[in-house]
């Protein structure tokens, strides 16, 4: 099924090392652009170059930050389907799902569903706490943040899904054989490298619950639905959303949202509840609508050829 259509006795790991260098490369050309923007305007306008990351992040406005940062991920995803194409001779329907062709409705289903959740859950919490929030809303700001979000967002999480869920879940496949093992390491992998997130350093070391059970939770849904499309439309959601409701000073994303948070930042019942609640729960809807049986074999079973 999903995981077996990678599984070739061409497809030797290494092939995938070699991959995963390749989209990293493409990536770092992609951040050429925001680096020539750095130096043009700290030449133009006469001011020091920024030193550190946060001083980056605040050098140029938030909708253009935001835009020079996404620029990387069309590079890399590029790269990732040359690499697919041809270095791997795999088709990138055969890395995305096990259908004959991608469901749309099973990504729009998932973005919508996750969406609403986000925006209820947003709206609760600042019914409930509204002193950690102050109004930050700009009708031109927010229209360039709106653009910028549903064309490059996307893209963004989509690199990410077919280079966690897609090309390496089904690199580890080739390696190890076996369901469970490709399941926990790019679950692992995709949290960790979310430790140098601003977050981590706010809240510390803890928030890598969210991050690596955030993994677990997307390679999941991935093996049980034999193919990324839930997977695709919660990502891009989750991302999308959050980038237009809310904004603060310590976050990843910088943006012109609706709101701001100006709470202090702490590891609270809101990181972890998505892990032990809301998670599960998702996974109970998602596996009634398409029908899902088998867990056991599907999540931790042996590959087959």
């Amino acid at each position: 099924m999903f995981l077996e259509q990678g599984v070739t006795p061409q497809n030797h790991f290494y092939k995938y090392l070699l991959g995963s260098l390749a989209v990293i490369i493409a990536s770092s050309v992609g951040q050429l652009p925001m680096l020539i923007a750095i130096y043009f305007k700290a030449i133009n306008k006469e001011v020091a170059f920024p030193s550190t990351n946060e001083e980056v992040m605040h050098f140029f406005d938030s909708n253009t930050t935001l835009f020079l940062m996404l620029i990387s991920f069309v590079f890399a995803l590029g790269a990732m389907f040359l690499v697919i194409r041809l270095f791997h001779n795999q088709t990138i329907l055969s890395v995305t799902t096990a259908r004959p062709k991608i469901d749309w409705k099973r990504i729009f289903f998932s973005f919508g569903l996750w969406a609403v959740i986000g925006v209820m859950t947003t709206v609760i919490e600042w019914y409930l706490n509204p002193s950690f929030f102050k109004v930050n809303f700009n009708f031109d700001s927010f229209i360039v943040l709106f653009l910028i979000g549903i064309v490059l967002i996307p893209i963004q999480t989509s690199t990410e899904e077919y280079i966690f869920r897609g090309y390496l879940m089904q690199g580890f496949a080739n390696l190890f054989r076996n369901k469970w093992a490709p399941l926990l390491m790019t679950s692992l992998i995709f949290g960790l490298l979310h430790w140098f997130n601003p977050e981590v350093g706010k809240i510390g070391n803890s928030i890598m619950i969210f991050y690596i059970g955030t993994g677990l939770f997307l390679g999941i849904i991935t093996l049980m639905d034999e193919g990324m499309e839930l997977a695709l439309g919660f990502h891009a959601a989750n991302n999308l959303i959050g980038a237009l409701l809310v904004t603060s000073d310590w976050t990843a994303f910088q943006t012109n949202s609706i709101l701001k948070d100006v709470s202090e930042p702490t590891l609270g019942f809101d990181v972890i509840l998505p892990v032990v609640l809301i998670y599960p729960i998702l996974l109970l809807i998602f596996g009634r609508k398409y029908k899902w049986n088998n867990w056991k074999e599907k999540l931790t079973g042996n590959i087959k050829i």
